[in-house]
């Protein structure tokens, strides 16, 4: 079986993502290396926060180590890979792509990238030079895609990475939405999946959390920001599917839940609490899930750094 490196995968993405953009339905059909397994695993890291001080960069070459150690059929990266970008440059910024991009490159199986808030660039800089035209414009450049959200096929899985962030200029500066041309893109792209084909869909902001209940109580309602406002447009296409797992970043706890036949997991964070330490008892980790038929393991793992971020800084 041919196994298809980093650079071949991207540059397929970027033709089928063309190909989509133009009309074709054709798909993306990627053979992972699970496929002589009966099983696929992947892991599922997000929330880097990458940047150059207090020796983070040594954090992410430890854990881009610890994930190739789980010999992962394929990668998948939940966003906000760097930290600030919103509300800087993109001359201030990339130091960090750069540092980021040599943990990206150190791990050896294929990543697939959703967008976070933080890889938007410039969509509201605070120093006053001038906001981007197009905030996701550096990230595209950066992982060496066409568009923020697109689908791939995959030992029998069909995949499904989201742009779950809307700039709003107001004082949250964005909030978590699937824009309308994006929930047709994805009723027209699960539509398009074989009846009983198991899905896995990403997004940086979650759909589904129990995160603000556990910790602000039942009554708590979530900023718009924080969580992805429409979600019951996409908890509604999903209803027809056989959707088993939706993973999620953006909050930097690890949690698992269930509703209904789906598994949603919120996979903390590789910064864990913006490199001062554990987050809601979440130590700086990623995920490792191995998928069998419509059966999800999951295990978090924590990669063994200690944060050394002052406290005041």
């Amino acid at each position: 079986m041919h196994t298809m490196t980093r650079r071949d995968f991207l540059g397929t993405l970027a033709a089928g993502l063309a190909l989509v953009a133009g009309g074709c339905s054709k798909k993306l059909i990627w053979p992972a290396r699970g496929s002589d397994k009966g099983s696929l695993r992947l892991v599922f890291y997000t929330d880097v926060h990458a940047r150059t001080e207090w020796e983070t960069p040594v954090a992410m070459a430890r854990a881009a180590r610890t994930i190739n150690a789980q010999k992962a059929d394929l990668v998948i990266a939940g966003g906000d890979l760097i930290t600030d970008g919103f509300q800087s440059s993109a001359a201030r910024v990339a130091a960090r792509w750069e540092a980021y991009r040599r943990m990206h490159r150190a791990i050896q199986s294929d990543i697939y990238p959703v967008i976070g808030n933080q890889d938007l660039v410039a969509a509201n800089p605070e120093d006053g030079t001038p906001a981007a035209k197009d905030p996701r414009a550096v990230y595209l450049a950066q992982m060496g895609l066409e568009r923020t959200y697109y689908a791939f096929d995959a030992v029998g899985y069909h995949f499904v990475m989201l742009d779950s962030i809307q700039v709003t200029g107001d004082e949250y500066q964005y909030q978590g939405l699937i824009a309308p041309g994006e929930l047709e893109w994805l009723r027209q792209d699960l539509a398009s999946v074989p009846g009983g084909t198991p899905i896995v869909l990403a997004t940086h902001i979650p759909l589904l959390s129990a995160f603000y209940g556990a910790t602000q109580g039942m009554t708590f309602a979530p900023q718009k920001n924080r969580v992805v406002v429409n979600n019951r447009d996409v908890l509604n296409l999903m209803e027809n599917h056989n959707v088993i797992l939706v993973l999620q970043g953006h909050l930097h706890a690890k949690e698992l839940i269930r509703w209904r036949n789906t598994a949603f997991i919120v996979g903390g964070a590789i910064c864990g609490r913006w490199w001062r330490g554990p987050w809601y008892g979440t130590e700086e980790g990623f995920n490792v899930i191995t998928l069998t038929g419509n059966h999800v393991g999951w295990e978090y793992l924590d990669y063994g750094w200690e944060a050394g971020r002052p406290p005041n800084a």
